[in-house]
């Protein structure tokens, strides 16, 4: 086992890995900006060190620094969390050529599955179904409109090496494709450097639904159950379930089965998470996120099992402690983005936090790095908080994270608990009744 690991990441992930390297006894060293030296996870890891300035490309996007840190400290490992260089395959690879371990997926798998055509092909060669599309990237304009003639509107131009929702843009009918195209275009070479799209089916109202993986380096792989994820503002994931509400059991290890077949016929190691559409009782494959995903603890809530520890245990080469057969599913959980955004407008909210209070009680669970006093900076994404509640049914899931929404407080700054509230308490999201759009049109009310 692993005597130091390095984080290479910050707020309540860089605190969460940090928990859970410390039950298993190994030190741990934080990495953060200038504008992070009073971070909490500075403050709780046993050693720290500053690699560069506020902006992300400076500091925790910084490969160079990172490694560096690693090498001062005497790190064995590094794990990247997510988001920043977690699904950075150059980065990954760098890791393990500089002599520590990437506490993650192998660097081919990062950068198959970042490329999101090669990503579908590798799906459609391995038995999954996937969403009708172009085969690769799409050139002009008039191949751009044969292709979505022979598709069929609406179509989805999507950014291949696209994530986040950025490099997306629906067209309804011919006369809307250009302009979607030069959008999506612009759109991926900003955030990528790269303007390649291509074209897939535009399902109108499925639901978004994800399936956890969890393989070691002996061949072993197992799922984890399913989450739904559908309730998104921006392409944003706002709420997560788990046990996905609306799919009977024979749905579940269908597609749990044929995720985990899928990934060990890849050789995968570490956490992944197979993503998919649903509609009109039928999956189809969207993407592959090779990484810890911020909606984890649902799963962990469900089905008893740490993931950040199985993480760290598979890259240390130690087996899984648990077959496929012994995994059990108990219960229902639901997790709130707890978002410095204006809850309206969803316009970030950067601050001094004045006054913290973190709910709690029975199967209450909230993963932040926020405390009395403590400022928002604002040069990273706006989560502050994921408040996580389980409960034996879903009904009583649902009155527990009632409840703990009324309890959390975080004076200050704007944050998005009042959207909660207003989620929670609506009718067709407690009988279960959404799909991907449903946010939007939700949001859009006049109240």
């Amino acid at each position: 086992m692993f005597d130091k690991v390095l984080i290479a990441n910050r707020g309540e992930i860089a605190v969460r890995i940090l928990r859970a390297c410390r039950e298993m006894g190994i030190r741990t060293v934080a990495v953060h900006s200038t504008a992070d030296a009073d971070a909490m996870h500075v403050r709780l890891a046993d050693e720290s060190i500053c690699i560069g300035p506020p902006p992300a490309r400076e500091s925790y996007l910084n490969k160079i620094a990172i490694l560096s840190a690693a090498t001062i400290s005497g790190a064995d490992a590094i794990h990247p969390g997510y988001g920043f260089l977690a699904e950075n395959a150059d980065f990954a690879a760098m890791t393990e050529e500089h002599g520590f371990t990437f506490i993650g997926p192998a660097p081919e798998h990062i950068r198959l599955m970042g490329d999101k055509i090669a990503a579908k092909r590798a799906a459609r060669s391995i038995g999954l179904p996937v969403v009708p599309g172009t085969e690769g990237a799409v050139g002009g304009e008039a191949e751009a409109l044969r292709a979505a003639d022979d598709i069929g509107y609406p179509v989805l131009v999507k950014a291949v090496a696209g994530g986040g929702g950025r490099g997306m843009k629906p067209a309804r009918d011919r006369s809307e494709l250009p302009a979607a195209l030069k959008l999506a275009r612009a759109e991926a070479e900003a955030a990528f450097g790269s303007a390649e799209v291509y074209l897939e089916k535009y399902l109108r109202r499925p639901r978004h639904i994800e399936v956890q993986i969890l393989a070691d380096l002996h061949g072993n792989v197992v799922h984890l159950g399913e989450r739904d994820c559908s309730l998104q503002r921006r392409h944003q994931k706002l709420i997560e379930e788990a046990l996905a509400p609306g799919l009977n059991a024979d749905q579940r290890q269908a597609i749990g089965a044929s995720s985990a077949a899928a990934l060990r016929a890849l050789g995968y190691r570490s956490v992944g998470t197979v993503e998919y559409l649903y509609e009109d009782g039928k999956f189809y494959f969207i993407e592959m996120n090779t990484r810890l995903q911020v909606e984890h603890p649902v799963t962990e809530m469900v089905c008893g099992l740490d993931l950040v520890r199985e993480m760290v245990r598979a890259a240390a080469g130690r087996p899984l402690g648990f077959t496929q057969d012994e995994i059990r599913f108990s219960g229902h959980a639901i997790e709130c983005r707890i978002n410095a955004e204006n809850p309206d407008t969803l316009v970030p909210s950067p601050g001094r936090v004045a006054d913290y209070h973190a709910p709690g009680g029975l199967g209450v669970r909230v993963d932040s790095a926020l405390y009395s006093g403590y400022t928002v900076p604002p040069y990273y994404d706006s989560m502050i908080a994921k408040l996580i509640v389980h409960g034996a049914n879903r009904n009583e899931c649902l009155m527990r994270m009632r409840r703990a929404l009324e309890e959390y407080v975080i004076d200050g700054l704007e944050t998005t608990i009042p959207l909660h509230r207003r989620v929670i308490a609506d009718s067709a999201f407690v009988d279960g009744e959404y799909d991907i759009r449903w946010l939007e049109d939700f949001a859009a009310r006049p109240r």
